[in-house]
């Protein structure tokens, strides 16, 4: 896989496909690998690039706090290795925040926004109490105990009855990550800020997606978004958590052909 570097961390990414370009970012403890029933598909008539997160995947470890504005610029990193001026931005859970901020900061960059099971405000109070107590249980003992409770989290309990291969798959991967990074990973995402209040100043074409059993991003946070973007679609994605795009590929698959198709118009 072709990499850059940037601010010292080796950023790893996938290239594949014609045609216009889109992006994808995963979501926190996965890897562009989450993307494998989208990234065939849409090859087909896209160029896609498919970005490892720093600290996920083949891409670099993570030594030092950051914020999700240096992962926007991550991925401006990778558009610029590639020559790509525009692409349309895809992304779930934080690479949706991460999108999100991209159409606010460098809209020039961004040809329109696919955003799956993800939130446009900061994290509640109730929730870093909770996920303080969480890496305190990795810090000390690694991801092991917290794979139960995580994933409930992000699998949606239809996946977890009829695709146990599939949850069992995401733990194997999950005991592999690097719990220092991780730890910085989960600090930025906790340290988040909101940008609910700049939603209108979205103004390309927005699909927003959800898994209707998403229960760490639930369904108000997309409607929420939905209402906020102009023209933006809401499409909720029966029979998923919050890993959809895993869960439900030939749906989110769908649902995404449909936008890139209307955007040729």
């Amino acid at each position: 896989m072709p990499v850059i570097h940037r601010d010292g961390i080796r950023i790893s990414f996938e290239d594949v496909g014609s045609g216009s370009p889109i992006i994808l970012t995963h979501s926190f403890l996965c890897s562009g690998e989450m993307w494998r029933g989208q990234v065939p598909e849409l090859a087909m008539t896209n160029r896609v690039i498919n970005v490892d997160l720093r600290g996920h995947g083949k891409s670099g470890l993570i030594e030092s706090s950051f914020d999700l504005y240096d992962l926007v610029d991550d991925v401006v990193a990778v558009l610029d290795s590639l020559a790509v001026e525009r692409a349309v931005w895809a992304g779930l859970s934080v690479g949706g925040m991460i999108s999100l901020r991209a159409a606010l900061t460098v809209p020039e960059r961004v040809a329109g926004l696919v955003l799956l099971d993800t939130h446009a405000g900061a994290e509640s109070p109730f929730r870093r109490l909770r996920y303080g107590a969480m890496r305190l249980t990795v810090r000390s003992l690694g991801f092991g105990p917290l794979l139960p409770t995580l994933s409930k989290m992000m699998f949606g309990g239809a996946t977890r009855r009829s695709k146990p291969d599939l949850v069992a798959e995401w733990q194997d991967s999950a005991r592999s990550l690097d719990v220092p990074s991780m730890l910085w990973f989960s600090r930025c995402l906790l340290r988040r800020d909101s940008v609910v209040g700049l939603l209108s100043d979205v103004d390309v074409p927005t699909l927003v997606m959800v898994g209707e059993e998403d229960m760490t991003l639930a369904q108000k946070y997309a409607e929420e978004m939905a209402a906020g973007i102009a023209g933006a679609r809401l499409v909720v994605i029966p029979g998923a958590g919050h890993l959809s795009a895993l869960e439900q590929p030939e749906f989110v698959t769908e649902e995404m052909f449909r936008f890139l198709h209307a955007l040729e118009k």
